[in-house]
């Protein structure tokens, strides 16, 4: 796979995102791997996809908790596909350091890392905040559509957190039912529990999600059966993008277990995290 220069890369996602933002598309895939040129650019799946993986993170930065997620979701079935997503637009947070371009930069090194599960892997942007949004931004892009209009199965990899803020109605103006009902139809969300202090371990995180609880926030008992619930890896539950901040930004502790090599050069070849808090 050729190899691209950090400078390059840097700013051919910055063009790519200067672009994506000054138009009116709500998602867009910006470069696809393995490379087959010196530039980043976007490749059309060549055969039909019926399984799309969508790891959607604010990278800041990917973590070894990260990857592990995508390479559990991944099986050797074939047609398949991973999409790390960058949300450039988030309901909760807003945008600080490292900048999206140093992330999706980082998002490619993290890419290349997994190219040993044997699929293509996309690094995509998007401007909706909420999964059911960017669900139907994927679809209509056509990206993925097969010859005959046949779209992937898109599964989500969340966290706890995140399956709790799905079935959070104060998130859907337009009602629970219309944003979830056709989410589901075609998705599903696969969920990593981890130990939380805020929601316990792993046996009370898969005992929160029932269908009386989905039912009582205005949503469908079946919506339950597309999430898929699983053990995060042993050693993941201290792996996360905040504790790698913590630890450069205090100087002390280190990043072993914490990111891969690639990622680890881009942290440290543009000095990231030492000075100003990174809250995505």
């Amino acid at each position: 796979m050729p190899s691209i220069d950090p400078k390059t890369l840097v700013s051919s996602f910055s063009r790519a995102l200067t672009s994506f933002q000054s138009s009116s598309d709500a998602f867009r895939v910006l470069c696809t791997l393995p490379h087959t040129s010196n530039v980043p650019a976007p490749r059309r799946p060549g055969r039909s996809v019926r399984h799309l993986i969508v790891l959607d993170s604010s990278f800041n930065p990917p973590t070894l908790a990260h990857a592990s997620m995508a390479r559990t979701a991944l099986k050797s079935e074939g047609q398949e596909r991973l999409m790390l997503l960058l949300s450039v637009n988030n309901a909760d947070k807003a945008p600080k350091p490292a900048s999206f371009p140093i992330r999706l930069s980082m998002m490619e090194a993290m890419g290349r890392e997994l190219l040993d599960e044997g699929v293509e892997i996309d690094v995509a942007v998007t401007t909706m905040p909420f999964f059911h949004d960017k669900a139907k931004a994927i679809a209509e892009s056509g990206f993925y559509a097969a010859e005959t209009g046949e779209q992937p199965t898109q599964t989500f990899l969340a966290g706890f957190d995140t399956i709790v803020r799905i079935f959070n109605p104060k998130y859907y103006n337009e009602g629970i039912q219309n944003a979830l009902r056709p989410f589901f139809e075609s998705c599903k969300v696969r969920v990593t529990t981890r130990p939380d202090e805020t929601w316990g371990g792993v046996k009370e995180q898969r005992a929160w999600l029932t269908k009386e609880r989905v039912e009582d926030v205005g949503g469908d008992e079946t919506w339950v059966d597309r999430v898929e619930m699983v053990e995060g890896r042993e050693g993941d539950e201290d792996v996360s993008s905040s504790r790698v901040r913590d630890i450069i930004k205090s100087g002390q502790g280190s990043l072993d277990g914490l990111v891969g090599g690639e990622v680890r050069g881009w942290i440290e070849r543009e000095a990231l995290y030492r000075e100003r808090e990174a809250s995505l």
